[in-house]
């Protein structure tokens, strides 16, 4: 068959290629002689060319199977650089799929291949493609290392094109590390590269990615600007994933501005382009998206569905930030529908991926500043040289000019003199610096012993009066059998226990404005209504108890899960007047004394595991609020009290979403 008949057939058969070439390539590899390889050519490139055009509307199946005979011609003629061409098609394929660590493997190969080509265009663009992948991955580090030697290649080579393409990426490392100035100027540097070679596509994606950062500065009505722009350029040129980027980027803008129906509708384009491309790692972004929306619709089940079948890919693509999307909106999904377990369970994980993130964050700040401490030594380094040759060209002018000299002694004795003061100035300065932080740091302190108020009295008097509270609420928590289950741990992990603990109960007071006062042993103690009457104190000091309760036993899931011993914890309220103030000159701290400790002491010690126990005066006076329930327990006797009314109080089962969400949020967990 004719070559030029051939190509024509090829291109006819496009649908049925795969199966086709079977047996047309038994014939034409093995009966062509050398003097036929520029045939071959033409063949193997017909065929590369085809498969571009399958993976663009995302047949990636006959796309694979194109190239791969390609690969078999060019092996057989022995031509480097088509083969790395090959290799660079197979690795998108596989990237485009999903399949990220056989697209690595490829575009080594790929880079092998253009090294023995000596191709450098080709070199660097592997180094840019394998960054790009190690970006999809959230393995921003290695991300970096690849773009800097794709970088410096495309300077080598004077390729404008790959240079823009590198800086954009660069830039998508800045924006994923919300250092937003950074990376609108990589961006724009690509942007006008783009406009001046005429590259629509990327000229689209770096439009799309500007306006990403927009986005995230809240500048809705230019975010929107570029994402319109973006899209008629991808629709122009029929980019089919760039048309996906930005469906999903305009469904993220509507939902930030509260058009949820017009959000809705691009979420579901983008998703539906996604599908059809198979592109997997877009779809399973498209689908959390939906799903995080569908939630704040009310559509409590389909957002739960769209955010499991998204979790399912992004968990067998390995892509870290997209599982800790997916796990936000399931937690977010089941707390909403009152699934407690199910959401603590996505919580747990939600926080163990963003802490996988924030560490990749951390190492990539680092690389990012290391790289930037290299240009500013290229800097520093050209600075010094042409600090050499003005010092050299002052001394070939000194020689022929001896007039000069005194007058440039006289200059340097001023500029000593100046320098002198200068110098006295700026020792002045810092010292007075490392006062104000020093200053800073013991204000802090002085903060974390005493209330604000307090803390300004002492240092304003020296001393500070003692004061008389009528109404105040006191707060007593215990750990049940706390010996027996601290002797199961070490010292170390006793300690880190009750500190996860604790830091949790500081948050919530800290949220429900209540005054801590000390901890003894695994004992905490916290007060409402001081250092400033509170007419809010006693609900505030009875609903930063149920979050207490609730955090211990959210914490006793968790540990029980990790086969670790568990607290459980009593708490006991009372209300009634106190004397507060500041013992002691060393070591001094805020307390409080008065009969109501004690009776706040009894309630704790005569409460429940899991319950909140409070006395009668406090129980008339919360009793009319709508969202607390109560259990009365009746007449219990207490040591050195007699006997005391009791009751159990709990969040009413209408209102318990609403505090979760707020104790959730307030507390700081391990």
């Amino acid at each position: 068959m004719p070559l030029q008949n051939f190509i024509r057939y090829l291109k006819s058969k496009e649908k049925c290629m795969p199966y086709a070439l079977l047996f047309l390539f038994s014939t034409i590899l093995y009966s062509q002689d050398d003097a036929g390889k520029s045939d071959q050519v033409k063949i193997a490139d017909s065929l590369l060319v085809l498969s571009k055009k399958e993976m663009r509307v995302g047949n990636y199946k006959e796309a694979f199977l194109l190239v791969d005979k390609s690969l078999d011609i060019f092996k057989i003629i022995e031509d480097d650089k088509y083969i790395a061409n090959c290799y660079n098609q197979i690795a998108t394929i596989n990237y485009y799929k999903g399949e990220f660590y056989d697209a690595i493997t490829n575009f080594e190969n790929s880079r092998s291949y253009f090294k023995k080509a000596g191709f450098q265009n080709g070199i660097s663009s592997s180094a840019n493609n394998i960054g790009a992948i190690y970006y999809s991955l959230g393995d921003y580090s290695k991300a970096l290392d690849y773009y800097k030697k794709a970088i410096q290649l495309h300077k080598d080579s004077e390729n404008e094109l790959q240079l823009a393409a590198t800086t954009q990426n660069i830039g998508n490392i800045y924006l994923i590390l919300n250092d937003y100035e950074n990376a609108k100027i990589y961006y724009e540097i690509a942007e006008n590269i783009h406009e001046e070679t005429g590259n629509k596509k990327n000229l689209a994606l770096v439009l799309s990615s500007i306006g990403k950062v927009l986005l995230k500065e809240k500048k809705y009505d230019f975010a929107l600007e570029h994402f319109e722009n973006s899209l008629q350029l991808a629709l122009d040129n029929d980019e089919k994933l760039v048309q996906a980027k930005v469906f999903f980027n305009l469904g993220e803008v509507y939902e930030s501005k509260f058009s949820y129906s017009k959000s809705l509708e691009y979420y579901k384009k983008s998703l539906e382009i996604s599908k059809a491309l198979n592109n997997e790692k877009k779809e399973s972004s498209s689908l959390i998206a939906l799903g995080s929306l569908q939630l704040k619709l009310d559509q409590k089940q389909q957002a739960i569905n769209n955010c499991k079948r998204g979790l399912e890919i992004s968990r067998q693509l390995n892509v870290i930030s997209i599982q800790e999307d997916a796990c936000k909106c399931l937690y977010d999904s089941y707390r909403s529908t009152n699934q407690f377990e199910k959401a603590l369970f996505y919580n747990e994980q939600m926080y163990s991926l963003k802490d996988s993130l924030n560490l990749k964050e951390t190492t990539n700040k680092i690389l990012n500043m290391e790289f930037e401490k290299e240009i500013l030594k290229d800097s520093i380094a050209n600075s010094i040289k042409e600090r050499k040759a003005e010092l050299a060209h002052q001394q070939v002018v000194q020689k022929k000019e001896t007039q000069q000299v005194i007058f440039i002694i006289s200059g340097c004795f001023i500029l000593l003199i100046a320098g002198g003061l200068w110098h006295r100035l700026n020792f002045t300065k810092k010292a007075k610096a490392v006062l104000q932080i020093e200053k800073d740091r013991s204000e802090h302190l002085l903060l974390n012993i005493l209330p604000e108020e307090i803390a300004e009295e002492l240092k304003e008097k020296g001393f500070v009066d003692a004061q008389n509270f009528e109404t105040a609420s006191i707060l007593f928590t215990d750990f049940k059998s706390f010996t027996e289950t601290a002797s199961r741990l070490s010292p170390k992990e006793l300690v880190e226990e009750i500190n996860v603990c604790f830091k949790a109960f500081d948050a919530i007071i800290d949220f429900y404005d209540i005054e801590k006062i000390k901890t003894i042993g695994d004992a905490y103690m916290a007060a409402g209504g001081l250092p400033q009457p509170d007419t809010n104190a006693v609900k505030n000091t009875v609903l930063a108890a149920i979050d207490m309760q609730m955090f211990i036993t959210e914490r006793r899931i968790q540990n029980i899960s990790l086969n670790k011993p568990a607290f459980e914890m009593r708490v006991g309220i009372h209300v009634g007047p106190i004397v507060a103030g500041i013992v002691g000159v060393k070591k001094f701290q805020y307390d409080i004394w008065g009969d109501t400790v004690n009776t706040a002491s009894r309630m704790e010690s005569n409460s429940l595991v899991g319950k909140i126990n409070i006395s009668e005066d406090t129980y008339l006076m919360i009793k009319d609020e709508d969202d607390l329930a109560f259990e009365y327990r009746g007449k219990i006797r207490t040591k050195g009290k007699g006997e005391l009314k009791m009751y159990f109080v709990t969040l009413t089962k209408s209102h318990r979403g609403r505090y979760t969400s707020r104790s959730l949020d307030s507390k700081v967990i391990e």
